[in-house]
């Protein structure tokens, strides 16, 4: 029983050292994005991703990551699915920004469709607004942008191991308890 406990107390120790931990090597980074369009045309709601190698970043001040870094992305608006070849400046954009490694956005241009950034007027700071283009010149803001990291599948494996064996380890418990009782047992008047 002791060393069960100890095992238990390893693995719970174990999977917070793996969910805590930063790798020390470059990892591809996966985020889920949502645009809210509130207003404009074709209010509602729509869904992208992203990935990107972090083995550039710092974590210092303001960088940026384009597909030289493993940028690749989709969108899908209105039906149709946008990937970073739509963008209209592919190769250098579009990019994901961070300031002091937290994320600040995309920075995403589809001609006469979309943008993806703080400001539609410098299109390389990334953000988390959602503008329409009519009439090809005039960019509407119409919307926000949310982003969520996806999470590593080592952390959540981690977690899953360590919640198995605390309920394994309950379970076991409440066995040795129910054995643990007396041998004889008293019905009514005397004993069996």
């Amino acid at each position: 029983m002791k060393l069960a406990k100890n095992f238990g107390i390893a693995a719970v120790a174990a999977s917070i050292f793996v969910v805590g931990a930063k790798p020390a090597q470059a990892a591809l980074l996966n985020y889920n994005f949502t645009v809210n369009a509130t207003s404009g045309s074709n209010p509602g709601k729509y869904f992208g991703s992203f990935q990107y190698d972090d083995s550039d970043l710092t974590n210092i001040g303001f960088e940026r990551l384009n597909v030289n870094n493993g940028l690749a992305l989709t969108f899908n608006y209105l039906g149709i699915n946008y990937t970073q070849a739509n963008d209209a400046d592919f190769n250098s954009f579009p990019i994901v920004t961070f300031n002091d490694g937290q994320l600040l956005g995309l920075s995403y241009f589809v001609p006469d469709q979309f943008v993806i950034d703080s400001d539609v007027d410098s299109l390389n700071v990334g953000g988390d607004r959602f503008y329409v283009i009519q009439q090809s010149v005039n960019a509407i803001e119409v919307g926000t942008v949310s982003y969520t990291r996806v999470p590593e599948p080592l952390g959540i494996s981690g977690t899953a191991i360590a919640t198995v064996i605390g309920l394994w380890m309950q379970r076991k418990k409440k066995a040795t308890k129910l054995i643990a009782y007396p041998s004889s047992i008293t019905l009514g008047r005397g004993k069996i």
